[in-house]
């Protein structure tokens, strides 16, 4: 089984969970981004270049890996840094397969084109790349609250309405995260991430008391930038003043849950993890819904 790493620690559930099922884990650690922990996991390991799809591939080959998956997050900032692409030293492969997205301008560069594309790029070499969720669904998150506390009826307005701001978001392919106040946008997601997105709303509104809503694309790819939680999500949340977090149930990832709900019943954060018919629901039955 190959593995492509970005950032967190995501990547070293997946390991642990294939490693479980009796997978031979190759891994490819995009440099600069994956944990070298990954070492210790795997049993090949070997980093590459975040433009190298091409010697990815090869590796991939040579080591007869036919199934591969991706987890971690890439910080797609750099693709605004000038002279990005010549910074990256992009192989053969990987230049030709992007050069009409940021050489000639005949294709966009948002996320699901880019990464539709790397799918393809290991489609066509023999490589079927598939959802790392499916390896460790024990990581996607239940419906119902998470942790000791409930949203109010007043946050359940917030939540709701940052829930269809979410995914009419998401189904743009702009970002999956919204923060909100009495039925009002904060700060919307986009090449920033979760974590900056909250933290400007923060910026924006040092009142706190800031509902943030976390969803997947209504065409979501499970395959990849699937949304994932963790204690920095929280962290966030502490230091720009936001005390709640709603996620979407059975297509959001949390990472160390027992350290997550620690954290937000310390610090008294209302989580909670629903479906659209839960939204649709009416303010006192949600809240009583309990966890399944």
């Amino acid at each position: 089984m190959g593995l492509i790493a970005g950032w967190g620690s995501y990547p070293l559930a997946i390991a642990r969970a294939l490693r479980r099922q009796g997978a031979e884990v190759y891994c490819l650690g995009v440099a600069g981004y994956a944990d070298p922990a990954l070492r210790e996991i795997c049993d090949d390991f070997r980093w590459i270049g975040l433009a190298r799809f091409g010697a990815a591939i090869r590796h991939f080959q040579r080591h007869g890996v036919r199934r591969a998956t991706m987890a971690g997050k890439i910080h797609k900032g750099f693709m605004f840094q000038p002279w990005f692409w010549i910074r990256l030293v992009p192989d053969l492969a990987t230049f030709r397969a992007f050069l009409p997205h940021f050489l000639t301008r005949r294709r966009d560069c948002k996320d699901d084109t880019l990464l539709m594309r790397v799918v393809q790029l290991f489609a066509d070499a023999g490589i079927e790349l598939g959802p790392a969720s499916d390896y460790a669904p024990e990581l996607l998150v239940e419906a119902g609250p998470i942790g000791g506390r409930s949203p109010t009826p007043g946050q359940w307005k917030d939540i709701r309405f940052g829930w269809t701001i979410a995914k009419e978001i998401g189904r743009l392919d702009i970002g999956q995260s919204v923060a909100v106040k009495n039925q009002a946008v904060l700060a919307v997601e986009a090449v920033e991430g979760t974590d900056q997105c909250i933290r400007r709303a923060g910026g924006l509104c040092p009142a706190g008391e800031i509902t943030v809503v976390k969803v997947a694309k209504p065409q979501q790819d499970m395959r990849f930038d699937v949304p994932t939680i963790g204690l920095g999500t929280l962290e966030s949340m502490v230091a720009a003043g936001a005390r709640v977090l709603a996620v979407e149930a059975g297509r959001t990832i949390i990472l160390d849950e027992p350290s997550v709900v620690a954290f937000a019943d310390r610090h008294k954060l209302v989580l909670v993890a629903l479906d659209q018919a839960a939204v649709d629901l009416d303010d006192a039955r949600v809240g009583q819904a309990p966890r399944a």
